[in-house]
């Protein structure tokens, strides 16, 4: 099992537990005797502490750990010490202390860095759109709109509306804009037309007695930006 619980997830109540975590060097700090490190995953970020008097192997390795790392930890969650909570952490209550580390994949230096909050150039982070993904302020993007979407669907399934995928590729039909058209490979020089609008396919759909309908539509226009 790759890890058996998210880093964001760990509390207090999680402390003397053995887990196993997985996730990308976020932040390593080097205090001689003991490393530590940031490990972040989807769920948010745990301290994990690498001590020579509890795991050796584990020190060692961890010290030519560097940031988008991707690691897999094992090891016990414990209390932070007093005066060392940290309260913009939703795990910053406790830490973990690594009994065992495994590098499972290395990273080249990041064209932009995951931990800092600086402005990148639009093109650099469209290129290197998987790193863009892990910031923060991406990451809470995609989650929201995901919370968005369920509850407007969660709404409409109770009210009796059904979701109903109309088709992608159609034929050509007279709209605003003009279409983006998709070659058939079975019948040469004839084209599809990806849907500028879901509105004839929902009329057919009227037709068929499905009169509580919805879809969150992907909506095709050749338009000059």
């Amino acid at each position: 099992m790759l890890k058996d619980i998210s880093c964001g997830a760990l509390r207090s109540q999680d402390i003397g537990k053995s887990v196993t975590l997985a996730g990308w060097v976020h932040r390593r700090r080097d205090h001689g005797n003991l490393i530590f490190i940031d490990l972040r995953d989807r769920g948010g970020l745990v301290q994990v502490v690498f001590n020579p008097e509890l795991a050796e192997k584990a020190h060692e390795i961890a010290q030519y750990l560097r940031n988008e790392w991707v690691v897999q930890v094992l090891g016990e969650v414990s209390a932070r010490p007093e005066g060392t909570v940290n309260e913009d952490m939703l795990s910053g209550a406790v830490e973990v202390y690594a009994s065992e580390l495994t590098v499972l994949n290395q990273s080249l230096t990041p064209p932009f860095y995951v931990n800092e909050d600086t402005t990148v150039d639009e093109n650099v982070r469209l290129k290197y759109r998987y790193v863009d993904l892990r910031r923060e302020v991406m990451k809470n993007a995609m989650i929201i709109r995901h919370k968005v979407v369920k509850y407007i669907r969660d709404f409409l399934d109770s009210e009796g509306f059904l979701e109903i995928e109309t088709p992608i590729l159609i034929k050509s039909t007279p709209e605003g804009a003009r279409d983006h058209i998709v070659p058939s490979r079975l019948y040469p020089g004839n084209f599809y037309a990806l849907p500028q609008s879901p509105q004839q396919l929902k009329q057919l759909l009227m037709v068929a007695g499905f009169e509580k309908y919805f879809q969150i539509a992907r909506c095709f226009r050749d338009e000059d930006s």
